[in-house]
């Protein structure tokens, strides 16, 4: 049988360990205050991911951003598996504005009823460069109006990613024609 005193220094042991278990909760990423999405709307080059499934091999990858009278955004995703010249992928989610985010924050949809969390985390003023994230920091995009950016704006873009919590190692550079 424990004594009184094992118990306690038992206790308070495992009270003291259990917190340091548990994994640490990330902030919720904060999105830009306001997007104006017919100025957003148009071709956006991906520069560098923390790719989903179908994105690990992609090259020349472009997203474009429709708005619709509905005020829903028609979105086509293509790019190029495998290389710069391999065979083209083409992908159409649709993307629903979060009614009172200041328009950054969409669900985007590529089966129904699945709309998956899209976060405008970064936009310059002149709507040239933009952060996409989610608050599980499993994905993010870097993405700009050209193919290409300097490296000073590319090493500005990945400390932001990283300052919002995710593991830069995971970035792939998307290569693109130019």
């Amino acid at each position: 049988m424990m004594n009184i005193s094992k118990r306690l220094i038992l206790m308070t042991l495992l009270a003291t360990l259990i917190p340091a278990c548990a994994s640490k909760q990330l902030a919720k990423i904060e999105t830009v205050p306001q997007v104006d999405l017919p100025k957003f709307m148009g071709d956006w080059y991906v520069i560098a991911a923390i790719p989903t499934s179908i994105e690990t091999e992609s090259y020349n990858a472009i997203e474009n951003y429709r708005l619709k009278d509905d005020g829903t955004i028609a979105t086509t995703f293509t790019f190029n598996k495998g290389s710069l010249n391999g065979p083209k992928k083409t992908y159409e989610p649709h993307g629903f504005v979060v009614k009172d985010s200041g328009n950054a924050k969409w669900g985007m949809q590529f089966i129904w009823p699945i709309k998956a969390e899209y976060l405008i985390a970064y936009l310059d003023e002149n709507y040239t460069q933009t952060v996409i994230a989610r608050n599980a920091r499993d994905y993010v995009w870097i993405m700009a109006r050209s193919p290409s950016i300097s490296e000073s704006d590319y090493k500005k873009l990945t400390s932001l990613v990283q300052n919002l919590g995710y593991n830069t190692s995971k970035l792939r550079e998307v290569p693109h024609n130019k």
